[in-house]
This record gives structure tokens, sequence and C-alpha cells, in this order.
């Protein structure tokens, strides 16, 4: 009672557990026929070089990601991360030299993304920033982003301010993003007014609109947009209209 639940029934448990059933039986004999085949061919493989997984955790760690979050994303036990960093401490052992191919393959797949981090782990607000000022200069004006995301004027205009924000934060204007940078903020409740003073705000401070930006450059620190006012479709027709109103003034 209390201790370790049992194994599935396969490999692992015929030869921890002892069990001789069909299932552990046949999973045992196609393992070691496999092995066989391996070993005969030369391409029998049981360990790997666990440098290139130690070295890829720390830079995992630098990217704020921790082994916990790593253990799970690569669904690994933390421990045995714990054990390729560090080794066992308390057993005398040194950091692994060689692990299993399949634990390297799943530790090296992972990737410090934001959807890999955590959600209150702190990131640069460069991206975030970008992306509601790229809205701004489209003519979403700052309230209705807010109420979009949940969030009061005063909290959107500190975020604009931030040099950092969680992930959590992120990923909420990253999508919003998405679903508004190509949308004409007056076909989605914003009137003209609001519309034309967004995006004179927008201007006045240099913001710049989506076409601005490559997806990719958003959130590179040293990225510049194209132009300093790249002018948005929505407002070709509202320009042409002026021009032919001086024009006839």
């Amino acid at each position: 009672m209390g201790g370790r639940p049992e194994r599935e029934h396969g490999y692992a448990r015929y030869k921890m557990d002892g069990c001789r059933c069909y299932t552990c039986g046949f999973a045992n004999a196609t393992y070691c026929e496999a092995r066989q085949r391996s070993i005969m061919y030369g391409t029998w493989q049981p360990f790997v070089d666990a440098g290139p997984v130690r070295e890829h955790l720390l830079r995992l760690r630098n990217a704020d990601m921790g082994l916990r979050r790593v253990a799970a994303v690569a669904g690994v036990d933390r421990q045995r991360l714990l054990a390729i960093l560090n080794g066992r401490p308390e057993r005398g052992t040194p950091p692994q030299e060689k692990v299993r191919p399949a634990l390297a393959a799943a530790v090296l797949a992972v990737e410090p993304t934001w959807e890999n981090l955590g959600g209150t782990t702190v990131i640069s607000a460069i991206g975030t920033h970008r992306r509601l000022q790229a809205l701004g200069a489209r003519g979403w004006p700052q309230a209705q982003l807010a109420r979009q995301l949940g969030w009061t004027d005063q909290n959107f205009s500190a975020l604009l301010r931030q040099d950092h924000v969680i992930v959590r934060t992120a990923l909420a204007v990253r999508a919003l993003y998405g679903q508004l940078w190509y949308q004409d903020p007056r076909q989605h409740g914003v009137d003209n007014q609001a519309y034309s003073r967004a995006l004179n705000a927008a201007r006045s401070k240099g913001w710049s609109p989506p076409a601005a930006w490559d997806d990719e450059a958003l959130d590179l620190p040293g990225a510049t947009p194209y132009g300093a006012d790249v002018q948005s479709p929505f407002d070709a027709p509202a320009q042409s209209a002026r021009s032919s109103a001086k024009a006839l003034s």
C-alpha cells in the first residue's frame, strides 16, 4: 500500500517485475529480436553521447526555461535531466556521459518558444509593444484593444511603458494581433472619429503599421520597420477623397 504503482505490461515489467504474461513475454521477444537484428547489421545504438543534451539543457536554462518545464515539455523525468547536468551527488556519481537515444531526441527537440516557456516567465516586451503599436497605426483605438484583452485602459497604458512582460501577456497580444492586423476597425464597431484619433495618435508617436513589419522580425530587438509611415490600405480611399475635396474647393 502506498508503494510504486504497477508498471504497464510490456518489456519493462518483464525485466523489472518478473511478469511472464503473454503481453510481457511478447514485448521482450520483440525487443530481443530487434536488438539482435541491429547488432547483426551494425546499427545497434543503445546509448548516445550525453554532451549535446547537456549543452542544450544549459542553453534552455539561459533562455529562462527551467528543468521542471523542460522535463514536462519533453515528457521525461526531471531527475534524469538532473543526472545529466549534475550527476548523482548522493551516490557519488558524476554527470552522465551516455543517455538513451529516445531521451536525447526528446530533449533536443525542445525549443525555448513562448508556448514552451511557463506562462509567468518574464520576457522582453519589444514584440508586444510593436504589435499593439501596429494595431494603433492600423486605426484600432487603445480602449477597444484593452477591452478585447480584458484589461483596463490604465493597464494597457502601463503595459506600453514596461520593458518586460510575462509570456501569458505576450501570447494574448500575439493572438489578438493575428486576428486584427488585416481588419478594418470601422467594420468592427469603431466609428470614424475614433478611427481617425487612433491613426493620428500613432503617427504622432512614430508607430509603424503591420505592413512595415515581417512577422519574424516583430520580436527581434534590433529589427527595424520598412518605413516610418507605411500607408494603411484602409486609408487610401479616404486620402483620395480628401485630395478630390481639396481640388474642388
